[in-house]
């Protein structure tokens, strides 16, 4: 029998999420106040502590999809979606190693930025162009989810939904640029872990655990029953590609997720960034263990009470409506809508930055920092709108868009910031030509576009999983190789890394006048990076099983 679900009074999901706004208005107005500044707007003064850092880390990362996709994956996928979740949750603490930290030295706002001092301008417009179409395609995703928890909270018309839930969420984000993003996100996550976690107790009990004090890690005692009711449950389904590409498309894709990287850089201090990610692996990990638990406990509640969960995505709302009372439903509902405007806030306010100040810093250099401000209000605006006017008819493959970007990043901004950070023989033009290339093949080989050409089949496709694993090695091998090649190449000087260059990988490593070049600069190592590349790729165009 489907089960669907459904508050039966209405009113108090409306007095839960009028709460949350109101908190989400007031923090945006008080941060307002604050902002006096690009260094305000952008980056929050660089005055983040680790703890509010590594709570806004955890938030921007766990977007409403945490809430709803992600546990309808694992309703559908069962124990191997894990390996899916290890992947997208080490991205952050390697993008602090990796590079956060470095370019956190030189006082970022975005990636972008070290971009530019890097490989100069067009470099930047084509990195900036690609994070900023993947940015919309992450709020999108979000504004969608948005639009339908709201239509499930309220019972009203998902377009009706769409616009009271953008407006009122661009609204907030608008007002209190990095400042209010960063202490609201901190308090999102507060406010959605104990959604996720805490009911989950009362329906683990019910459900017959005994380990429902501590729903993350207790349930161990429920998996007899689970394996007699679906003996599949914990198998290895697929081919092993399907688990290797997650590494390409879902750990090498987050780490140059502009957004995410801007929470690094909000830091007060190196010190302080690294200890965010600490925290961030804290939070997460509560967060993401209590959402493997409610996959865990939806396949158990439809093996042993023969309900049907009729949408999988409402898994976590439908066995809270079972088991909870109304007010715990409504909170859980809560939760996954300050989920989903977390994310969308550090979408929107990435695009600011690129927009604001790396895109206007091309374009109009001797502008003032307080009209640049500006044109990031307009452009954070612009792009919140820009996601509600797309999301009410959007086409069928944005539904996925979040996962899919991951691929599409990884491809065409990643090798561009690990190369550029800790390789001194990274060449511009090498950078454009592969970035381009293996940008558009991703989107050509794509379900969404040929379908007859497309690498891999079904969810992996879809996911943008196969494609990655055969663009993310190909334009790393492109970068390197042309690279080489290029700068010993007299007609290609143009493009050759200068001295200048090469000192701002120094400088950002710490080394701060000391130069020296053979620091970072020799080819052996990319050479053998390039060759295992070259491997995947090939491994990657065999038909998939």
């Amino acid at each position: 029998m489907p089960t669907e679900y459904a508050l039966s009074n209405v009113w108090v999901g409306l007095g839960i999420v009028g709460i949350l706004f109101a908190i989400f208005y007031y923090v945006g107005y008080m941060a307002s106040r604050k902002t006096v500044s690009d260094e305000d707007f952008y980056a929050a003064g660089f005055s983040i502590g680790p703890v509010t850092n590594g709570l806004g880390m955890a938030a921007t990362w766990a977007s409403l999809a945490t809430f709803l996709g992600v546990i309808a994956l694992i309703l559908r996928l069962q124990v191997p979606f894990v390996y899916l979740w290890i992947q997208w949750a080490i991205s952050i603490p390697l993008l602090t190693l990796l590079y956060g930290t470095s370019l956190r030295r030189m006082k970022a706002f975005t990636p972008a930025t070290f971009i530019r001092q890097r490989y100069g301008k067009t470099s930047t417009i084509v990195i900036v162009c690609w994070m900023i179409l993947i940015m919309v395609m992450y709020a999108l995703g979000q504004m969608i989810g948005l639009g339908r928890a709201f239509e499930l909270l309220f019972g009203v018309p998902y377009n009706t939904a769409i616009i009271v839930a953008g407006l009122a969420t661009v609204g907030f984000i608008t007002i209190g640029g990095m400042y209010g993003a960063s202490y609201n996100a901190a308090f999102q996550m507060v406010v959605m872990t104990i959604a996720m976690i805490v009911p989950m107790g009362a329906i683990m009990k019910a459900m017959g655990s005994s380990g429902w004090w501590f729903p993350p890690l207790a349930y161990g005692d429920m998996v007899p029953d689970m394996i007699k009711s679906i003996p599949t449950f914990f198998d290895m389904k697929y081919d092993y590609r399907w688990y290797f590409s997650l590494i390409p498309a879902f750990t090498l894709g987050p780490i140059a997720l502009p957004h995410l990287a801007m929470k690094v850089f909000t830091a007060s201090s190196v010190k302080s960034a690294r200890w965010a990610v600490v925290w961030f692996a804290l939070f997460l990990g509560l967060l993401f263990s209590g959402t493997y638990v409610v996959g865990f406990a939806g396949n158990f509640f439809t093996a042993t009470t023969g309900k049907v969960i009729a949408k999988a995505d409402q898994t976590i709302l439908i066995l809270n409506v079972f088991y909870n009372p109304t007010l715990v439903a409504a909170f859980v509902m809560g939760g996954a809508v300050a989920a989903g405007l977390s994310t969308i806030g550090g979408n929107l306010m990435a695009i600011a930055g690129l927009v604001g100040s790396d895109l206007l810093g091309i374009i109009a250099p001797n502008m003032k920092s307080s009209k640049k401000m500006r044109w990031g209000y307009a452009a954070l605006a612009i792009g919140g709108l820009l996601a509600i006017l797309m999301a009410f008819s959007p086409p069928k493959f944005l539904v996925t868009s979040i996962l899919w970007a991951f691929g599409l990043l990884a491809t065409t901004a990643t090798p561009a910031i690990l190369l550029g950070v800790w390789w001194k023989e990274a060449n511009k033009l090498a950078l454009i030509i592969s970035s381009l290339f293996c940008g558009f093949l991703y989107i050509l080989i794509s379900p969404h576009v040929f379908p007859s050409i497309v690498v891999g089949k079904g969810l992996v496709a879809a996911l943008g999983m196969s494609g990655g694993m055969v663009t993310i090695p190909l334009s790393f091998a492109m970068f390197i190789l042309m690279s080489i090649a290029f700068n010993r190449m007299a007609v290609f000087k143009a493009y050759t890394p200068t001295l200048a260059d090469k000192k701002v990988i120094d400088r950002i490593h710490g080394w701060g006048t000391e130069y020296e070049e053979t620091r970072y600069n020799g080819i052996t190592t990319p050479i053998i990076i390039s060759i295992i590349c070259m491997g995947i790729f090939c491994w990657g165009l065999v038909p998939w099983t």
